[in-house]
């Protein structure tokens, strides 16, 4: 009972909580888009529609069936008309386009071949069934062919009556685990450089929960600031934060969960993981990159120039020393190994960009610090030297010759040996 009770079984306890509030809190935005009142109006218009299917079938008996099994294929009918219509609701409206665009062709190529087989000499219950295959199968290839290649369609030739749709493509993005534990796209879309809709997958919430219920102190740590960064994200008024319930069983890791869920949403991945940066980018999808956008916000140092730095530990080489400045960027100094925890001034002699980040080379010049304490002697000897003037006047006084020139009073005294 007493192992019960020890720290390490009261994580998971602790994080629930922690937890509760991000999913509580995602059904009101979500509701801002997706309102219960437009739910309701869809379910009592399909209703509507399967009872009009239900009826109509009912009076007219298809096939010359009995009205109860016509109300059953009326019933049939309309809930694949309403599959197929929730099917098209995740389709882009490119795909859309190209689909409508390639039935019509196959449609229209399909009853010019009804017109040619009218012209033969071919029965006429076989000419009507070539005549049916025909627009059958023109229509179903000019559909899937349409819609594969809709995406290759430049709406932007066609004016302004898709400009919402092309604004809208660059709206969402998608955030990834990692971006979130990180904690910088807060400060980002607290600044505005981040607008749109945000999109946060289910999937992500429940890697972080995972994350926060971890038996290790530092992964609880990283996930419950990952949970404080998503608290934070909601309450920014300039931002609408969707939580998507959209999952892919089949696929099963995350990072391609997220790729397929940028290609469903025509969004961008915000994270700043190299390797998702990189599938993502050879499959087509944009990406914000924050270790990317940090790099590019540094500071620009050119060789030649003076930098004050704290020397903060030896470098791996000889006599070297390692600064680090505001923003992470390490500088290694040449000749600062004496001057470890000291500030001190050094001139730029080059800097290496690199996938990593900025590196920032220089040099430690000790000659200039050496002359710095010289004066100060000079200036302790002066009072030494009005110390000694009451012994010193009085062999001045002998020489006759001042208190400027106090060796002269030795001459005096050899000529008198």
């Amino acid at each position: 009972m007493q192992r019960n009770s020890n720290p390490q079984s009261r994580p998971p306890t602790t994080a629930l909580p922690e937890i509760a509030p991000v999913v509580k809190s995602s059904a009101p935005l979500r509701t801002t888009q997706e309102s219960v009142g437009s739910f309701w109006d869809m379910l009592g218009i399909r209703i509507v529609f399967l009872a009009v299917c239900i009826a109509a079938a009912f009076h007219f008996r298809p096939f010359s069936v009995s009205k109860e099994v016509g109300a059953g294929i009326g019933l049939l009918f309309g809930i694949a008309v309403i599959l197929f219509e929730l099917r098209l609701r995740h389709a882009s409206l490119r795909r859309l386009i190209g689909a409508a665009a390639g039935s019509v062709l196959g449609l229209l190529g399909a009853y010019l071949t009804s017109l040619i087989l009218t012209h033969t000499i071919m029965p006429e219950s076989t000419r009507s069934f070539f005549s049916l295959a025909a627009f059958l199968v023109m229509a179903y290839t000019g559909l899937v062919l349409g819609a594969n290649k809709g995406d290759m369609l430049n709406l932007q030739a066609l004016g302004g009556l898709f400009g919402s749709e092309r604004s809208l493509k660059h709206s969402f993005k998608v955030l990834d685990t990692s971006v979130i534990i990180d904690g910088r796209v807060a400060d980002i879309a607290d600044a505005q450089f981040l607008d749109g809709t945000v999109i946060i997958p289910q999937f992500v919430l429940h890697e972080l929960q995972l994350v926060a219920d971890s038996a290790d102190p530092l992964k609880r740590q990283r996930g419950r600031r990952g949970l404080e960064v998503l608290q934070r994200i909601q309450k920014m008024a300039h931002l609408e934060v969707h939580i998507s319930d959209d999952d892919f069983p089949h696929v099963p890791e995350v990072d391609l969960k997220l790729i397929e869920l940028a290609k469903r949403y025509d969004a961008k991945i915000v994270t700043n993981d190299y390797n998702l940066n990189k599938v993502a980018t050879l499959q087509g999808i944009e990406i914000l990159n924050v270790n990317q956008l940090a790099n590019a916000l540094k500071p620009v140092v050119l060789p030649g120039e003076t930098m004050r730095v704290f020397i903060l530990r030896e470098g791996k080489e000889y006599n070297q020393g390692v600064a680090y400045l505001d923003d992470g960027t390490m500088v290694v100094v040449d000749g600062a190994r004496k001057m470890i925890n000291k500030t001190i001034d050094i001139t730029v002699t080059s800097v290496h960009q690199t996938t990593a980040g900025k590196m920032i080379f220089g040099r430690y010049d000790d000659r200039g610090e050496q002359q710095i304490p010289r004066p100060a002697p000079a200036v302790a000897s002066a009072p030494a030297a009005h110390h000694i003037e009451p012994q010193t006047a009085p062999r001045v006084a002998e020489g006759g010759a001042g208190g400027e020139r106090p060796p002269r009073p030795l001459y005096p005294e050899q000529n008198r040996s």
